[in-house]
């Protein structure tokens, strides 16, 4: 079986003690032979791009500007990431809405993402959306962009089926399902039911989010066969049918 890890942050500094390498490694021997690299700030994003490039048959970069890095100074940050667009990367993001930690920047952290969502359609490329206790302002700046055709993931999605049907309303959205759906009780197990498995991909969003049995420990991409194995117990399907059905979409997705 091949699957592909499509939010994963191996670039982060909880993987430097050991080596992100070896996550790598890890993941690549547990079938995980693609993994897709969020940005996240200027302060994070070369040591993307460097541990990327050490495996470019594996790891893809992504260029975004996080909600949660929204702040004074902003626009500074947009202006160094669009000197960025040139390099080879697979699509814009993580971006979108965070209304969970501050509503500090609520206004910025607009104007920021549809400049990004802008942005990506300019380039042709899809984006991965970050949302938490944001979904009717996000919907609020798709509308503004809808005649642009956005494309896309909702990342750790966690959202009803109503949420799914309006998203679906867009065009060409797929939902990111992580570790939340091996938790007990988790709401989004229920939900998953009923959306189609041709617009799901699969991710970690390591080093968070981690699967069962592991959860309390660092997430890795390693872990996407157990997110695939509580999602075909679900569906009532062979995994084999869920890694190959969730494989060709994020490559559909990404281009791949």
């Amino acid at each position: 079986m091949q699957f592909i890890d499509t939010h994963t942050h191996l670039y982060d500094e909880q993987f430097m003690e050991d080596g992100p390498e070896n996550a790598v490694r890890r993941a690549i021997g547990a079938g995980v032979t693609e993994m897709i690299l969020p940005d996240i700030d200027r302060g994070t994003r070369e040591a993307m791009f460097e541990l990327a490039g050490k495996f470019p048959e594996n790891l893809f970069p992504c260029l975004g500007l996080h909600p949660t890095s929204v702040g004074p100074g902003w626009e500074e940050e947009m202006e160094e990431m669009e000197h960025c667009s040139g390099r080879k990367i697979l699509a814009i993001g993580e971006i979108g809405m965070d209304c969970y930690w501050s509503d500090e920047f609520i206004r910025e952290q607009e104007a920021a993402f549809e400049m990004q969502i802008r942005l990506a359609c300019r380039l042709g490329l899809p984006v991965i959306i970050h949302s938490r206790n944001a979904t009717d302002l996000i919907f609020k700046v798709l509308d503004r962009c809808r005649h642009l055709s956005p494309r896309g993931v909702f990342h750790a999605f966690s959202g009803s089926i109503e949420t799914f049907g309006r998203i679906s309303g867009y065009g060409d959205w797929y939902i990111g399902i992580g570790g939340v759906l091996t938790y007990k009780n988790a709401g989004i197990a229920e939900t998953v039911r009923k959306i189609p498995l041709d617009r799901i991909v699969l991710e970690t969003d390591s080093p968070y989010l981690t699967p069962v049995p592991f959860r309390g420990k660092r997430n890795e991409s390693s872990y996407i066969p157990l997110i695939a194995e509580k999602l075909a117990v679900l569906k009532g399907i062979p995994v084999e049918e869920v890694a190959a059905l969730t494989t060709e979409n994020a490559r559909r997705l990404f281009n791949i």
